[in-house]
């Protein structure tokens, strides 16, 4: 089996996409952080490839998560972690880390690409049964998946976070250690304005 693993924060104005909020304001930021998260949990569940897991910041017992949802419902059937502390990188190690050591592959994605799929999930799921790693890059440089059915906290220490290196890091720190990997489409986040034109139509 192959758990997934969705990194997010608190969609709460001023806190989720914030480099949206020129374009969208506060509110209309946050409020497509939820979409955005709400459509990567849906896609998770519907790959059908093992355990969804959603692990927050903050904690999901914090008053933030409350308001954010607006009585919105969590799919039923996921399990809910918290992200602990660190930076990204001691975040994604530590779960990454703690998922392998069950024997089970994982996948890490975030909630910053509308084009997260069950179907592109489930081809990344099938390449970890060739490959110690998968990879998804983002036009940004960054990654929106990473799958791995070995660990290394090579792959997440001492990582510039946030550039755009930060895919070609990744995969050359891969070569070092002599790991396969299957790299696949490139894919787009939804960060900053002029990445909005990548949302499905229905959804502008």
């Amino acid at each position: 089996m192959t758990r997934i693993i969705i990194f997010a924060k608190a969609p709460l104005p001023g806190f989720a996409k914030t480099r949206l909020i020129p374009a969208l304001g506060a509110t209309g930021a946050a409020e497509l952080a939820q979409r955005m998260l709400l459509n990567t949990l849906h896609e998770a569940i519907a790959a059908k490839i093992g355990t969804v897991e959603l692990c927050v910041t903050p904690a999901i017992s914090h008053p933030a998560w409350h308001p954010a949802w607006r009585g919105v419902q969590f799919p039923a059937g996921i399990e809910i972690s918290d992200q602990g502390e660190g930076d990204l990188g001691a975040r994604l190690a530590l779960a990454a880390e703690r998922s392998l050591a069950n024997a089970e592959r994982v996948v890490l994605i975030g909630t910053d690409c509308a084009e997260m799929s069950g179907g592109l999930l489930r081809e990344a799921a099938q390449a970890l049964h060739k490959h110690d790693a998968v990879i998804h890059c983002t036009s940004d440089g960054g990654y929106a998946l990473l799958g791995l059915q070995r660990f290394s906290p090579f792959l997440f220490s001492d990582m510039p976070w946030s550039t755009d290196a930060v895919a070609n890091t990744t995969l050359a720190r891969i070569g070092q250690l002599g790991w396969s990997v299957h790299v696949g489409q490139m894919l787009h986040d939804v960060d900053e304005p002029q990445d909005l034109k990548y949302l499905p139509e229905q959804w502008r």
